[in-house]
């Protein structure tokens, strides 16, 4: 293989498909990157058996091959050349030679024949929406997921349709995060799971496109598809929880507050929580009073006053100050409403006027 890149664009493509490459003892091929040159185009594979990629770069071909490199060598060695434009690769023997006008630098390859194949799915039935609406969709609600969780259901992003709707939706059984995209037109599939790792690296990949992406699904695998990026994802096997249910029917107290006046107050809040992240919502309708207060056997205590128009019945409820924060970056309204149903049920979040997105915390049973 002999090609002549543009430096900037192949450092770009190679770190995006750097970081989804394997650490893999048992099967080191993993840990490289499976380059190939032809007909004008550097295809750059990467996979670590959960999550491929593929991407396509227009660079001069002047000798047709492959190679696999490891992937954190070449990918710092071509960002590293920040003054450099052009860069040739050349594989020789063992090593692939790198070279620009000022260096010439040789990196030992690993055995191409065994690199794993990305999975390949076909086009018959994927359908497609904006680049921006997929990252939007599952930005909204990745961090209400589950880390490491023992329930891989809980560890994932479901992606659903209903109607005109694309439905994103994660929980880690203390939280749920709903947000809803409209498209075009619907996909053929009912639902599926997204493990949460390969969620966050989609929102990576395709974070700066303006494109449409192209989603097909077949057994175990999803496949998203730009102009130039296909990547692979495993798909979880599992039910996702019916969160339907506990969405509460009907509210017996209410406040709409400013956003940025709720956020200002959960980050003084938060100094005096304590060990458990709790907080007390107070609200007092009558009295035209809510309060947010947090206290710490060693920092102290702190009640903060938060203007806002209140309905209902009083309240005192406890959540978790950070589970509540985390919403308000899915929000863009400068207005949200929280929605109180009794003690022991669910405050839901929204943004006033937006129907879009939806949010519930679970009370928290210390006092």
């Amino acid at each position: 293989m002999k090609i002549e890149s543009i430096r900037e664009s192949l450092g770009e493509a190679l770190l995006k498909a750097e970081k989804i490459s394997g650490r893999n003892t048992t099967l080191p091929v993993l840990s490289g990157l499976y380059l190939s040159a032809h007909k004008n185009t550097l295809s750059i594979k990467a996979t670590n058996l959960d999550l491929g990629i593929s991407i396509n770069l227009p660079v001069k071909v002047l000798e047709p091959g492959n190679v696999v490199v490891p992937a954190h060598i070449i990918s710092s060695f071509i960002s590293s050349l920040s003054q450099e434009r052009i860069v040739s690769l050349n594989t020789k023997d063992q090593t692939l030679e790198v070279k620009t006008l000022k260096t010439k630098t040789n990196i030992k390859t690993l055995p191409s024949e065994e690199f794993p194949l990305i999975p390949e799915i076909g086009d018959n039935e994927e359908f497609s929406l904006p680049a921006r609406d997929l990252v939007f969709g599952i930005r909204s609600v990745i961090y209400a997921s589950a880390v490491g969780s023992v329930k891989p259901e809980l560890s994932s992003i479901s992606i659903s349709s209903t109607g005109d709707d694309l439905v994103f939706a994660a929980t880690d059984s203390f939280r749920l995060a709903e947000k809803r995209i409209k498209i075009k037109k619907p996909p053929y599939f009912k639902q599926i799971l997204v493990p949460q790792k390969n969620a966050a690296e989609i929102i990576r990949i395709f974070d700066q496109s303006n494109e449409e992406i192209k989603i097909a699904i077949e057994e175990h695998q999803a496949a998203f598809r730009s102009s130039n990026v296909y990547l692979t994802s495993r798909i979880i096997e599992g039910v996702f929880p019916n969160y339907k249910q506990i969405i509460p029917k009907k509210t017996t107290s209410s406040a709409t507050i400013l956003k940025q006046d709720l956020i200002t107050s959960l980050k003084t809040s938060a100094i005096f929580s304590d060990s458990f992240n709790q907080l007390t919502i107070k609200l007092m309708p009558k009295a035209k009073r809510f309060e947010i207060e947090t206290k710490n056997n060693t920092a102290g205590e702190n009640i903060n006053s938060v203007e806002a128009a209140l309905d209902g019945e009083d309240i005192s409820i406890n959540v978790n100050h950070r589970f509540l924060a985390d919403c308000f970056q899915s929000i863009a309204t400068d207005s949200v409403s929280l929605e109180f149903s009794g003690q022991a049920k669910p405050i839901m979040v929204k943004g006033v006027g937006d129907t879009s997105f939806l949010y519930l915390v679970m009370p928290m049973n210390r006092s």
